[in-house]
């Protein structure tokens, strides 16, 4: 995107963003605390004294909350994107992580509740640099469970014999 086709508005956050996070934004906001502070005894501390501080303060506050999220969304949708640009490009990391930012809390907790799973699973794991993605992982996770049911019935089996034959 060039930079001709931001809004003014763009144009202004981006700057008022970085101005804001900046030292300079801080030592005046530092200088003119203290400038109202050493005016103080000029003003005999009076309700209008305390008020300029209040007032400038609470609209600054107000403002700087919605420019704090349009920044924070700007910046949540760029690592959202870079980080699609990574499931993408790996192949063996799972596609349906793409865009899972626009599910349902309860879907994100099932999915957090999975990879909690494929934590315990790289926790057995002996080889500390290998890697699994969902789809690997429940491959796995069928191969052992059907190992064990196959077991199981061999288990029973034998069981069953082993009655018959007293």
């Amino acid at each position: 995107m060039s930079k001709s086709d931001k809004s003014i508005f763009e144009k202004f956050s981006n700057w008022a963003t970085k101005f804001t996070g900046s030292s300079y934004a801080f030592l005046i906001a530092v200088a003119i605390v203290v400038i109202w502070a050493v005016s103080g005894p000029v003003f005999n501390y009076s309700e209008t004294w305390q008020l300029v501080i209040n007032t400038g303060t609470t609209i600054i506050t107000f403002l700087m909350v919605f420019l704090i999220q349009k920044s924070q969304n700007k910046d949540s949708k760029a690592i959202q994107i870079k980080l699609n640009e990574l499931i993408a490009a790996n192949e063996k990391a799972s596609n349906r992580m793409v865009d899972i930012e626009d599910l349902t809390e309860k879907e994100l907790d099932q999915i957090h509740c999975y990879y909690e799973k494929l934590a315990d699973f790289a926790e057995e794991d002996e080889d500390i640099h290998a890697s699994h993605s969902i789809d690997a992982a429940k491959r796995n996770q069928n191969r052992k469970h059907e190992t064990f049911r196959q077991k199981h019935d061999q288990w029973l089996q034998e069981q069953k014999q082993k009655k018959e034959s007293i």
